[in-house]
């Protein structure tokens, strides 16, 4: 209720999605664009560009991260530290295989997010992981869009016992 009425303490609390990226059907990008979406909080109705009220997003299964055409052999990554020479080049394939593909799925999230100074704190909340393993499963609030709290029974008496009071 208080996450679509006014400015409150419990609408600007996070939330922890959960992303299954190997079993999405979507690309790269259209998954990328999504999380984006939720790091940033413009699911929310009290989305501010200039205040930080995203969620917490898991993203699992890295490793079957899906791309189209011959991306994952023609896309380069470019590191440069501004010192004479040192560019270097990386194709997303020896990527996959040098860090993983939750550092793939990291890099174009960062470029969906807006360049400011909010930026790196957003792109903190991402934790990614290559299996289906990892350690916030009692954190996990939403699998996908669909909420995991209308299903657990002490929430479900909770409510019931607040609603006779309001």
């Amino acid at each position: 209720m208080s996450q679509t009425v006014g400015k409150t303490r419990l609408a600007y609390s996070r939330a922890w999605h959960h992303v299954d990226v190997g079993t999405d059907p979507r690309s790269l990008g259209r998954v990328a664009s999504s999380i984006a979406l939720h790091l940033m909080g413009k699911h929310k109705p009290i989305y501010d560009p200039s205040t930080d009220c995203g969620d917490y997003v898991v993203a699992v299964g890295c490793h079957d991260l899906k791309t189209t055409g011959k991306k994952r052999f023609q896309k380069k990554y470019y590191t440069h530290t501004t010192r004479p020479g040192s560019l270097r080049s990386m194709t997303m394939d020896m990527m996959f295989e040098k860090w993983g593909g939750g550092e793939v799925l990291r890099r174009a999230v960062k470029g969906m997010l807006p360049k400011n100074r909010l930026r790196e704190k957003r792109l903190a909340r991402l934790k990614t992981f290559e299996g289906l393993a990892h350690p916030y499963e009692q954190n996990i609030v939403k699998f996908g869009n669909k909420s995991v709290i209308a299903n657990m029974p002490e929430v479900k008496e909770a409510f019931k016992e607040a609603k006779p009071e309001a």
